[in-house]
């Protein structure tokens, strides 16, 4: 029967860690407990560049009270990579995983983790090697298909919208123009939740851009313009993935022209994160071309890995569903089933949400994005529908208070 496997149980983390990837992986270690099926649980050190050297922990005796403290802290704890695995790499894992009797194979990460695991599952069918295999959901990019949203993303949606609103305090107290520059490379799903810094009309974000929308300097400018005329200041955000017409990222436009050093990374992807240059080139060109107004303060900031790493700050419904999804894994792997991990929402309120297994095939290398219901036809704000879409993620916002 196909649930009757008897072996080990490998788990692994991989990609740009969110807060609470260590909620799922502590999921991992409690479900795999429960189950006799598993005779011990690894984890591979850095992901699949561990599994290819075979650098595995013993995680089946970890104390309750630490994994409870490893549960809460931000970053891998059995590390991550930044490693796209080629067909060689998982022939390599495959002999591993048969070397050390690996029946349940567990990766936590994005799409390109469903992709790296479906590849695996399909070379294990093709040797007759029996074994279970699923992705469990990791993301603050929120763009994983088949799902509602994905775990991370309602933390770093939290930091950004408290982030974003300490900032838009900040540009009323002296007024001026901010550009804040969000992560989000394909999709702008933790951009557009900036949108809830505000609290009454005239509070920022005035300005929002998605990779969604092609992005013109010249719309851009004009924008500026009219909302410090109409407030007397601007706070814009903009995710680092902004593309123009031809669907170019504006990041790497910049890095072209200014004949910068252009690296990508394992995946092939631009680097975006890590630099202010896009930062940087919006607010000199504010400068340059809005003199006019005569505002002297122009800056920009670039929100880096402090939006999925900032401790102590996890939206307790991120928490809860992130240790969801690594039970869910373990409990679906031994009644024989493989495939990758979604939420699903529950229709009306208050929000509930729940774990469901889809394909691997569906999730593989795929990017879902904001849909365009969520999106002004301006292209430069969000509608309001996106905050009942997203505050019940992050779990509600601090009250602010000011002498108007």
């Amino acid at each position: 029967m196909a649930g009757t496997l008897v072996g080990n149980a490998l788990v692994g983390q991989s990609g740009g860690p969110s807060v609470v990837i260590n909620q799922s992986l502590v999921g991992v270690i409690e479900q795999a407990r429960k189950h006799r099926r598993i005779t011990k649980l690894l984890g591979a050190r850095h992901g699949t560049l561990g599994m290819m050297a075979e650098e595995f922990i013993d995680l089946s005796r970890v104390g309750a009270r630490r994994l409870e403290a490893i549960a809460a802290t931000p970053g891998a704890a059995i590390g991550s990579c930044r490693h796209n695995p080629d067909e060689a790499d998982c022939a390599r894992i495959l002999d591993v995983l048969r070397a050390h009797n690996v029946r349940y194979y567990f990766y936590i990460g994005g799409d390109d983790s469903a992709k790296s695991t479906n590849i695996i599952a399909g070379m294990a069918r093709a040797a007759g090697y029996r074994m279970r295999l699923v992705h469990i959901p990791k993301t603050i990019d929120n763009n994983l298909v088949g799902s509602d949203h994905t775990p991370g993303f309602g933390s770093a949606a939290r930091f950004v919208a408290n982030a974003v609103r300490g900032d838009d305090l900040d540009n009323q107290s002296i007024p001026g123009i901010k550009v804040d520059v969000i992560m989000g490379r394909d999709a702008g799903w933790l951009t557009a939740a900036t949108m809830l810094a505000r609290r009454k009309p005239g509070d920022g974000p005035h300005l929002i851009y998605l990779p969604e929308v092609p992005f013109s300097i010249t719309k851009f400018l004009k924008d500026v313009r009219r909302t410090v005329k109409k407030h007397g200041r601007a706070v814009v955000c903009v995710s680092e993935g902004v593309r123009d017409a031809s669907g170019k990222l504006w990041a790497k436009r910049i890095a072209t022209e200014s004949e910068a050093d252009v690296k990508s990374d394992s995946f092939g992807h631009f680097q975006l994160s890590g630099t202010g240059a896009l930062a940087d080139y919006l607010t000199i060109r504010i400068k340059a071309g809005l003199k006019s107004l005569g505002v002297s303060r122009v800056r920009g900031d670039t929100f880096g890995y402090l939006q999925r790493s900032f401790p102590g700050f996890a939206s307790p419904v991120d928490q809860r569903e992130a240790r969801m999804v690594g039970r869910a894994a373990v409990k679906w792997a031994c009644q024989g089933r493989s495939g990758s991990v979604a939420i699903k929402r529950k229709a009306g309120k208050p929000y509930k949400a729940q774990a469901a297994l889809i394909a691997l095939k569906r999730v593989a290398g795929k990017n879902r994005v904001v849909p365009k219901k969520y999106i002004s036809p301006s292209g430069n704000d969000i509608r309001p529908a996106f905050r009942d879409y997203c505050l019940p993620l992050v779990g509600g916002l601090p009250a602010t208070g000011w002498l108007d």
